[in-house]
C-alpha cells in the first residue's frame, strides 16, 4: 500500500480539499483561543480558589498575550529548521501540559507560569497554522482552506467561551480547563493521522527574518493589520460602555449579533476569496467603515445600532482570512511561518494599543468618541489596501498565489 507524499497531497485537485486535516487545524486555533481567553469568563470562581482579587485573575490572560507577543518571533525562528507537523504536535502537547497544571493548580504563581508557557505555546502555533494550511492544497484554493481554519477561532469565541463557562458554572472552573487538555491530547492523534508532514526549513536554504519582512508587499499587509486591530479594539473592547451612553442598555444581545455575523461573514469569506481577495477586501473594510460612521451618527437609534453591529461584525469577520491569505501571497508559502510570526506579533501589539487607545478615550473624552477614534485608523487601512494593488494586494492573484521575481531574488 503506497503513502502519498507531502508533494502529492498538496497537488490534491482543486475540487477535493483535505477537509479532515484542514479541521484539525481549525480545532487547533479553537483550541489556542478557548486557553488564551478561558479566564475571563471565570473572575470570580478562579479568583475565589486562588486566594487573589479578580483583578490579578485578568492578568492571567494578559500574561498569555505577552508571552504570545514576546515568543512567536524568536521561537518560529529557532524552530523553523524542525518537520512543521512535529513542532505542531509538540505545541499542542504544550497546550494540554500547561491547561492541565492550570486545572489543578492550587497556586496563583504556579498557574501564571502555566499560562506563560501556554503563551509562549500559542504564539508558535499562531505562525505556522495559517502556513500550513497553504501548503496543504493548491494555490487556487489557499483562501477558503485558510478560512476553514481560521473558522476556529470564530467558533471559540462566539461558542467555545459561551459553553466553557457555562461548564464551569455546573462542574467548576477546573472542569472547563481539564476539558481543554483532553482536546488537545486527542487533537494531537488527529493531527498525527490526517495532517500531512512538512519538512522544515533547510539551514541553507532558509532567508533572515529581515530579508522575509523586506519581501515587497508584507510590509503593507502587516500595516493593514494594524490598523485593522488597532481601530476594530478602540471599539470593541468598550461596546458595553458604549452601548450604555447611547441608551441600549443590552450588552449582550450586542455581542450576541456580532458573534453571528462574524460566522457569515466568514462564510462569505470563504466562497470569495480565492477569486476576489482585493475586491473582497476593499468591501470589508468600507463596511467597517460605514458601520463605525453610522453608529458615531445614529447609534441611539436601536434598530440602527443592531444592524450597523451586524455589517461590522460580517465584515470584521472575513478580514482575518483576508490579510492572512494576502500574507502568504507576498512571502510564499515556503516562508509563511516567519511572515506569520511577523504577523501574530503585530496582531498582538494592535489588540494590546487599541485597548488602551479606547480606554484613554473613554477616560478622556466619553465613550461617544470611540467611533471617531476607530474610523480614521479603518480608512488608513482601507487607503493601504487601495494603493497597494501592484504587491500587497494585487488585483489578479498569480498563479503561485505570491510574487515569483521576489522570490527568486532571496535564492
Amino acid at each position: 500500500m503506497s503513502v502519498a507524499s507531502p508533494a502529492q497531497r498538496t497537488a490534491t485537485p482543486a475540487a477535493a480539499l483535505p477537509l479532515s486535516g484542514l479541521l484539525a487545524l481549525s480545532t487547533a486555533a479553537f483550541t489556542a483561543v478557548m486557553t488564551e481567553l478561558l479566564p475571563a469568563g471565570l473572575l470570580p470562581r478562579m479568583a475565589s480558589d486562588l486566594g487573589v482579587s479578580e483583578g490579578r485573575v485578568g492578568f492571567l490572560v494578559t500574561g498569555y498575550a505577552l508571552a504570545s507577543f514576546l515568543a512567536a518571533i524568536p521561537l518560529t525562528a529557532a524552530l523553523r529548521g524542525l518537520p512543521r507537523r512535529r513542532v505542531l504536535i509538540g505545541t499542542l502537547v504544550g497546550f494540554a501540559c500547561c491547561n492541565a497544571v492550570t486545572a489543578a493548580s492550587s497556586s496563583y504563581a504556579l498557574t501564571f507560569v502555566a499560562r506563560l508557557a501556554a503563551g509562549a505555546m500559542g504564539g508558535t502555533l499562531w505562525a505556522m497554522l495559517v502556513g500550513y494550511a497553504a501548503r496543504m492544497v493548491p494555490a487556487e484554493r489557499r483562501g477558503r482552506a485558510i478560512a476553514i481554519v481560521l473558522a476556529g477561532i470564530t467558533l471559540a469565541l462566539s461558542l467555545g467561551v459561551p459553553a466553557g463557562t457555562a461548564l464551569a458554572d455546573a462542574l467548576g472552573w477546573r472542569a472547563a480547563f481539564a476539558v481543554l487538555t483532553v482536546l488537545a491530547v486527542l487533537l494531537v492523534g488527529w493531527v498525527r493521522w490526517r495532517v500531512p508532514g512538512f519538512p522544515g526549513e533547510a539551514a541553507g536554504t532558509r532567508v533572515p527574518l529581515r530579508r522575509v519582512a523586506a519581501l515587497p508587499g508584507i510590509a503593507p499587509v502587516l500595516s493593514v493589520t494594524l490598523l485593522l486591530l488597532l481601530g476594530h479594539q478602540v471599539m470593541y473592547t468598550y461596546v458595553a460602555p458604549f452601548a450604555d451612553h447611547v441608551g441600549f442598555g443590552h450588552t449582550g444581545l450586542v455581542l450576541l449579533v456580532f458573534g453571528i455575523a462574524t460566522v457569515v461573514g466568514i462564510w462569505i469569506t470563504g466562497v470569495l476569496v480565492d477569486a476576489h481577495l482585493r475586491r473582497t477586501l476593499l468591501t470589508a473594510l468600507a463596511l467597517i467603515a460605514c458601520a463605525l460612521l453610522t453608529l458615531g451618527l445614529f447609534a441611539a437609534v436601536p434598530a440602527v445600532l443592531l444592524v450597523s453591529v451586524a455589517l461590522w461584525g460580517a465584515a470584521f469577520g472575513g478580514a482575518p482570512t483576508l490579510i492572512q491569505t494576502a500574507l502568504v501571497d507576498a512571502s510564499g508559502p515556503a516562508r509563511a511561518d516567519v511572515a506569520t510570526s511577523l504577523q501574530t506579533t503585530v496582531y498582538n501589539a494592535g489588540i494590546a494599543t487599541g485597548s488602551l487607545t479606547g480606554g484613554l478615550v473613554l477616560e478622556s473624552a466619553g465613550a461617544g468618541s470611540l467611533p471617531w477614534t476607530s474610523l480614521p485608523l479603518i480608512a488608513t487601512a482601507l487607503s493601504v489596501v487601495a494603493v497597494g494593488r501592484r504587491r500587497a494586494f494585487p488585483a489578479r492573484r498569480s498563479a503561485a498565489g505570491s510574487c515569483p521575481p521576489a522570490r527568486r531574488r532571496l535564492r
